[in-house]
């Protein structure tokens, strides 16, 4: 009687709602990716592919459970061991990138041993989420009261903190995920307490840098050659503004992208059919798939799922009521959430192509390692809280 009455107990502790969403995403990607290697040009077989992807699954299901375990107190004392860790494998790809990657994509982004690849990127942002996270945390219990000093100096402090991953990226030529981690830091921004004072101004500045770079890229793209962008970044935003201008590269992938989703209409061609070739579908463009298999009313029920995964992570975030707990969650959403637009405004022609996958759909390993390994901080917040209560500014040294 005992141990069923544990066992409910743990079950009740488990955030089941987080996991349906997840799940479903899953089903959604598995169904997605199976179309997209059926029907491609490539050698890989579609069990291959499949069993690939399914081992991927239940190797992100083990990294949740574990991460699941880890109470506040222990992802707190990890932080700067996993962002250590980290650093020294971004610092290691430097020198061991994959060079056959590097040659297909223009990024030195990727570790390759045979068949297998691995992209240390994705599961720095799990790290630099926690990192930031304790940094937020720690200064605002030394200072309760916010003053311009003060916020000033926390926004030197996580910058100090993402330099180093902005520079490696940047001598991988990663401009993709670099626009990721800049999304996390300024949402964690949002939510650390910083003056309105401070954060208005920074945004000001951030849109004029972005308008810029708008003008830079029609006038001055010497200017950009300079400051280390690459001519494979030029061809993808000429992509972008002009789609039907090239039939080849970048163009032909963004163009077929937008036959394949409008020719889904409304309601979408049928499971398994597929009369628009897009290159690279099957991780890049999954959309596209989704677009044109099931339309925009398919389109709209995966985007309605991400929206559910959110506000379910900001229910937990608002249940447990823990700072740091607060902290980490925010970065998770705009991880997630930064993915979702960029992929999908990408394959719709909104925004450039950068290569970032969809979240959980998108075929491949890193990515969805990454992924889970944000879901299961997550679910460590609802698992623990019950059993474990924190004060809502308790820092752990």
């Amino acid at each position: 009687m005992k141990q069923q009455q544990l066992r409910r107990e743990n079950e009740a502790r488990v955030d089941w709602g987080i996991i349906l969403s997840v799940l479903l995403l899953a089903v959604i990607g598995m169904t997605a990716l199976y179309v997209a290697v059926k029907h491609d040009t490539s050698t890989t077989s579609v069990l291959h592919a499949l069993v690939s992807q399914a081992v991927w699954y239940i190797i992100g299901i083990l990294l949740v459970i574990v991460v699941m375990r880890f109470d506040a107190e222990q992802l707190w004392k990890i932080a700067p061991i996993a962002y250590g860790v980290g650093i020294a494998l971004l610092v290691l790809l430097l020198v061991f990138y994959s060079r056959a990657y590097a040659l297909k994509t223009g990024a030195k982004s990727w570790f390759a041993l045979g068949p297998l690849t691995f992209q240390p990127s994705e599961v720095m942002k799990p790290a630099y989420i926690l990192m930031l996270g304790r940094v937020i945390a720690k200064h605002n219990s030394v200072y309760p009261q916010h003053t311009i000093e003060s916020d000033w100096r926390l926004i030197g402090k996580m910058f100090l903190w993402t330099l180093p991953i902005i520079v490696l990226l940047h001598l991988q030529n990663d401009f993709g995920t670099t626009l990721v981690f800049a999304a996390i830091f300024f949402g964690m921004v949002l939510v650390s307490g910083i003056s309105w004072r401070i954060i208005v101004p920074l945004v000001a500045v951030v849109a004029a840098l972005g308008i810029t770079a708008i003008l830079l890229v029609t006038y001055g793209r010497g200017i950009l050659l300079h400051l280390g962008f690459q001519n494979y970044q030029f061809q993808r935003i000429d992509a972008w503004l002009h789609p039907a201008a090239g039939s080849t590269g970048n163009s032909y992938q963004l163009w077929q992208s937008m036959k394949a989703i409008g020719s889904g209409q409304i309601f979408g061609k049928g499971f398994d059919v597929s009369t628009v070739y897009v290159p690279v579908r099957e991780s890049d463009m999954i959309f596209s798939v989704i677009g044109e298999n099931f339309g925009f009313i398919g389109g709209c029920v995966l985007i309605f799922i991400y929206l559910l995964l959110i506000f379910q992570i900001l229910q937990v975030t608002f249940d447990t009521k823990n700072e740091f707990y607060a902290y980490i969650s925010t970065g998770v959403v705009m991880m997630i959430l930064f993915h979702v637009f960029e992929n999908i405004g990408m394959s719709i022609g909104l925004l450039p192509l950068t290569g970032i996958p969809l979240p959980f759909v998108s075929q491949g390993g890193s990515s969805l390692i990454g992924n889970m390994l944000g879901i299961g901080m997550v679910l460590s917040m609802r698992y623990h809280y019950k059993s474990y209560m924190f004060s809502s500014r308790t820092t752990f040294d």
